[in-house]
């Protein structure tokens, strides 16, 4: 039998003793920030770079199905314009099906280097055919053989099934290199709604929300 390392018991005690918000904030001065929230996005996101964060492009998605169950898991931010934050998935994954019958989403983006985070949401809409295909093809070479299988987020019983299904699709790529299969889909969230949050050990957080009212941005503070 394998020895399990760890245990639920105490967790709450282990939990307790854990440190938060230890990361060095940037100086921040809520009432000068820009009119257009893309700007303090790009700002910050610059920012994070320049501190080295791991994967300062990695955000939460968060999307409701149509029982109003949400669900949630990290994807990989593809551009930021004024069509919107973008990202790609495969249509038949559960977040393109929530996606496809429920077309609002959220996303976070939490970097704890800097204590700040990121919060976006609005409707979801989807980019042009051309813009799918353009992403998929710049993907490394494991990431479209698995999405050539055309089986994510499906339920499977051994692992050579996956192995099987990888084989057949390198053979796809191989005689066809540049194929985009007509499930990959890149969507682009129309955010009317973003947070700015800046975090302080004293919890003295500093949030600043823009909301877009009539096609204009109106922004204002919120308490910590």
């Amino acid at each position: 039998m394998v020895e399990r390392v760890g245990s639920v018991d105490g967790l709450r005690d282990v939990l307790r003793r854990l440190s938060v918000l230890k990361g060095v904030a940037p100086e921040f001065d809520p009432q000068t920030v820009p009119d257009d929230p893309v700007e303090l996005f790009a700002e910050w996101l610059h920012a994070a770079v320049d501190a080295k964060v791991v994967e300062p492009h990695a955000m939460t998605l968060s999307t409701v199905g149509g029982d109003g169950r949400p669900s949630a898991r990290v994807l990989i931010l593809k551009d930021v314009d004024s069509a919107g934050w973008h990202f790609a998935v495969n249509a038949g994954s559960r977040k393109g099906r929530e996606l496809a019958g429920n077309p609002v989403a959220a996303l976070t983006f939490y970097w704890p280097e800097l204590v700040r985070q990121i919060r976006i949401s609005g409707p979801v809409v989807a980019d042009p055919t051309e813009v799918a295909a353009a992403d998929f093809l710049a993907r490394p070479s494991g990431s479209r053989q698995m999405a050539l299988t055309r089986r994510q987020s499906q339920p499977f019983n051994d692992y050579s099934e996956l192995d099987e299904a990888l084989d057949r699709a390198g053979r796809e790529l191989e005689i066809a290199p540049d194929q985009v299969p007509t499930e990959w889909m890149s969507y682009a969230v129309r955010p009317d709604e973003i947070e700015f949050w800046q975090g302080d050990p004293a919890r003295r957080h500093k949030r600043v929300q823009y909301r877009l009212v009539n096609g204009v941005w109106s922004r204002n503070l919120l308490w910590p």
